[in-house]
């Protein structure tokens, strides 16, 4: 299946460390990436169908100055949908004047809910497809943004619905907060003073953070699987739902 990446930290913080981890995979998942990142309430998104080992946009993304406390990011292996740009994710919409980045790990069988026209797919996955309902139902439940444990509360509420259709492990935010939902594999850590040098676990490259921060800093980093072979990671409990806010989990 896909593999998923999502940063939330209280300063803009630079996600290239952690990205170069997440790229190193693409040679199993070679159907695609992509990465958003949010500049205050605006959106940057880069996709290509291409794997991120091969592609010109991920040669890019890696020597563009990317500091932001919102990203999320993926590479595909895609179960559902053609290999094409329209189905790369995340995937970007707008809500109550805000911009919304998903992207999701999972395949969801017999998923064919009614859309109205303010949310519909432009591609044919599954992921988007779930993506646009979530928007519907958040949309009907709330008549303006909602605070973020508020929005916590409706996705408890929603998200089991699309569990019980299979695999659904995603990441959301609205550049408010990071919500993350695991359905199977998804592991998180917050990195904070006192900082530590850390080694990826898939490619030679080892980062002293201490030389890179503050001690007022903190991030907190989400992944499929864990990147680093010398952080403590904690594994998230199937059906879990964690909101993350300037760098730590919501209690």
């Amino acid at each position: 299946m896909c593999q998923l990446l999502g940063m939330n930290a209280n300063t803009p913080t630079d996600v290239m460390f952690s990205f170069t981890g997440l790229a190193t995979r693409a040679h199993e998942h070679k159907d695609g990436f992509g990465i958003g990142f949010f500049e205050d309430r605006g959106v940057r998104v880069f996709i290509d169908p291409a794997s991120a080992r091969d592609s010109a946009i991920a040669r890019l993304v890696k020597t563009y100055p990317i500091h932001s406390r919102h990203v999320i990011a993926h590479i595909r292996k895609a179960t559902q949908g053609r290999v094409a740009l329209e189905n790369t994710h995340p995937f970007v919409r707008e809500l109550w004047g805000r911009y919304w980045v998903f992207a999701h790990n999972g395949d969801l069988k017999g998923f064919c809910p009614r859309l109205h026209g303010a949310f519909r797919p432009v591609g044919d996955t599954d992921s988007e497809r779930a993506f646009c309902w979530l928007m519907q139902e958040l949309a009907k439940a709330h008549a303006g943004v909602p605070d973020v444990r508020e929005l916590s509360c409706t996705l408890a509420e929603l998200l089991p619905e699309l569990h019980r259709h299979g695999t659904f492990n995603m990441l959301l935010s609205n550049g408010q907060a990071l919500w993350a939902h695991c359905s199977t594999h998804l592991h998180w850590l917050v990195r904070q003073h006192p900082f530590t040098t850390a080694s990826l676990k898939d490619e030679d490259l080892r980062v002293d953070f201490a030389a890179a921060t503050t001690p007022a800093d903190r991030v907190a980093v989400i992944a499929t699987e864990p990147l680093t072979a010398d952080e403590a990671w904690t594994a998230f409990r199937p059906g879990e739902l964690r909101a993350f806010v300037d760098g730590q989990p919501l209690a």
